[in-house]
């Protein structure tokens, strides 16, 4: 009670949520503008309670009365400690894995954790760390992250695709997988299985990954493998 009784600690703890969810904003509006699931509202949430919630820890531990029969001792964290383990949960549930094998959200979860450690170091007093942090977590996604698509090594600035491919004659994979050399795409996974057709003609499909330059829009890419005399059907899905 005495702690509550103080009212000179107000307006440090109400600056201090008040900053959190600021920097907290930084991260949400990021997100939102990528569509990601993981947004504004979440962001501000964690880390706003995050930083009420490292303040009560710090404060409580100098709550507790000393006495002379038990050695009581508090960690000033216990609770921040406690937010760091028990925000997985909601890192996971923004992990996806696709059909495709390849796996989506790693960068929000990541966020997520990142929003839970702005409210943890605010609420501790760490705010020009905490500011420090955004800034320099923003700098990468949306300065050096793009740069390095641009600029960086060619492994870098490839774009992965995935194709089903519909073939009837099956002398013609090679003359298919020819094609996309010479169109400089590397076969990163091939899969073939035979399938029939609704007349019951034996067909042949092609399931593949490849890596490539981004050179074309999607579109003409599809235009361009519809119109080989060879395949039947395409499908196409080309990967952030």
């Amino acid at each position: 009670m005495t702690w509550i009784a103080n009212e000179a600690m107000y307006p440090e703890v109400l600056i201090k949520i008040t900053l959190a969810l600021v920097l907290s904003l930084v991260i949400g509006v990021e997100r939102e503008i990528k569509k990601k699931p993981i947004g504004l509202k979440t962001s501000a949430v964690i880390a706003t309670f995050s930083c009420l919630l490292t303040v009560v820890s710090i404060e409580a531990a100098y709550l507790v009365p000393a006495r002379n029969d038990i050695n009581v001792t508090m960690d000033p964290l216990r609770l921040a400690a406690q937010i760091v383990s028990g925000i997985g949960f909601l890192g996971a549930g923004a992990i996806l894995r696709r059909g495709n094998d390849s796996i989506t959200g790693l960068t929000t979860a990541a966020m997520i954790w990142g929003a839970a450690s702005i409210g943890i170091a605010v609420g501790a007093g760490f705010y020009i760390e905490a500011a420090f942090a955004v800034l320099a977590v923003m700098f990468v996604i949306e300065v050096l992250a793009p740069a390095l698509d641009k600029l960086g090594p060619k492994r870098l600035r490839t774009k992965e695709a995935s194709f089903i491919v519909v073939l009837s004659d099956k002398s013609k994979i090679e003359d298919l997988i020819t094609y996309l050399k010479i169109e400089s795409m590397t076969i990163e996974n091939l899969r073939i299985r035979q399938i029939l057709s609704r007349d019951l003609q034996v067909q042949h499909e092609l399931h593949f990954r490849i890596s490539a330059l981004p050179k074309r829009h999607t579109s003409n890419l599809y235009i361009e493998l519809s119109t080989l005399p060879y395949i039947e059907s395409v499908e196409i899905e080309i990967f952030p």
